[in-house]
Formats: C-alpha cells, structure tokens, sequence
C-alpha cells in the first residue's frame, strides 16, 4: 500500500512509503542566511528528523540526490555530510549544480530510505 504524508496542503507529498521504502520530496534550509555548510546541516537535522518520524534513520538511507547552486561549494556539502553519516553509513549520492532553488536556498536534497522499522 501506497502511504502519502502531506503537511503542505495538496500542493506535494513531503514523504512517500511504498514497499518498505520511503521517498522523500526535496528538503531545503530552514535557516537561508547559513553558508552552505551550515545549510547542509540543517537540512540533515530535517531529514534526521523526518526519518524517525517515518520509521527509519539515517544508516538506512539509501541514495539521495544534492542540488547545488554553486558546485564549489561542494567541499561545505561533503563536511557536513560526512559529520552526519560517518564512514560506514554513506549513501550512494549525486550532486548536480542547478541554477538558482529561490530565496537564497544554496542547497535542495532529495532522499530515498529503507524503513528501519514498520508501523
């Protein structure tokens, strides 16, 4: 069965589960004043978050997908990344450099994650 979690009033889905898998939209700074490493951040602090709420955590992600504005910023990406899996958790990720994500959002993260423990 297909479960779809919307807190965004029709407009998307914030998480998909289907199959023991969940699919998440893209997830994007609260804070947009923060460099890209800090935005990284909380954008990992959502998804730790959105994780536990759905069944899972963060060493069963298994891909996500990083949308840059400015590919040079990548290195503040990988720190804060590698700080929130740590070597033995990494996911497969792509990171593709995107034009602008609007409202000084230096990053936009795309997540698919097994369900560590059903509802």
């Amino acid at each position: 069965m297909v479960q779809r979690h919307s807190p965004y009033g029709g407009l998307l889905h914030e998480v998909v589960a289907h199959g023991g898998v969940l699919y998440f939209a893209g997830i994007v700074a609260e804070n947009t004043d923060l460099d890209i490493a800090g935005q990284a951040r909380d954008v990992l602090t959502q998804l730790d978050a959105l994780l536990l709420a759905h069944g899972s955590d963060r060493q069963h992600v298994l891909q996500a997908t990083a949308y840059l504005v400015d590919l040079g910023e990548k290195e503040g990406l990988n720190r804060a990344w590698k700080e929130f899996f740590g070597a033995a958790h990494l996911p497969a990720r792509a990171t593709i450099g995107v034009q602008d994500l609007g409202r000084d959002v230096r990053l936009e993260l795309v997540v698919t994650a097994a369900i560590a423990k059903p509802a």
